[in-house]
């Protein structure tokens, strides 16, 4: 499977550009979980590389297919300077390691929360799955491989993650725009939740 991983770091750099800096991590009986940091201007984007390398497959399914279901790698995006955002690779790769390690399937809509800070001093202790597309396209593998979705992550402070859990992720978002929420922004604070 170490192809798909290399098409996948190919559709990564043709869409972010080179890379500036990686990071691998390997948690015991999990496969390397790398987080590339990609720099444009002001905005910084990590994305990880090696959780589409298997596919995602229900918890509830007594053997996993090693072709069929979804597979996705994450894409974080916040402004560079304001905070230190690198210190996210570790909360990043915990995140991208959790369909192996809890049989957990990644969609938009989920939210993942790591339990702390994404970053030091960071609001947010978890992520708001949003709906690829946008900024790293698909990648078709071969059949019966499904594509490999890049989900853009969203972070959410305590009280926007339990406001989606009444509201859901649609009202969420639409809150965060209708209040013109910067939501790269490192240090923002919650939207107003009334």
């Amino acid at each position: 499977m170490a192809e798909v991983l290399a098409l996948v770091e190919a559709r990564l750099r043709s869409a972010l550009g080179e890379p500036d800096a990686r990071a691998s991590i390997t948690f015991l009986g999990t496969d390397r979980i790398e987080v590339l940091r990609f720099t444009e201007g002001d905005v910084v984007r990590y994305a990880t590389l090696g959780m589409s390398e298997r596919p995602m497959s229900d918890p509830t399914a007594v053997v996993a297919d090693p072709l069929r279901g979804p597979r996705a790698e994450l894409v974080l995006s916040v402004r560079a300077g304001l905070a230190d955002t690198d210190k996210v690779l570790r909360p990043l790769a915990v995140l991208a390691a959790s369909p192996q390690v809890e049989g957990l399937v990644v969609a938009p809509g989920a939210s993942l929360d790591t339990g702390e800070p994404l970053w030091p001093g960071a609001p947010f202790t978890s992520v708001l799955v949003a709906e690829p597309g946008g900024l790293v396209e698909d990648l078709e593998l071969d059949e019966p491989m499904e594509p490999v979705r890049f989900l853009p992550l969203l972070p959410m402070t305590p009280n926007e993650a339990a406001w989606k859990r009444v509201h859901g992720a649609a009202a969420l978002q639409e809150r965060w725009l209708s209040r013109g929420t910067d939501l790269r922004d490192p240090l923002r604070s919650a939207v107003l939740l009334d």
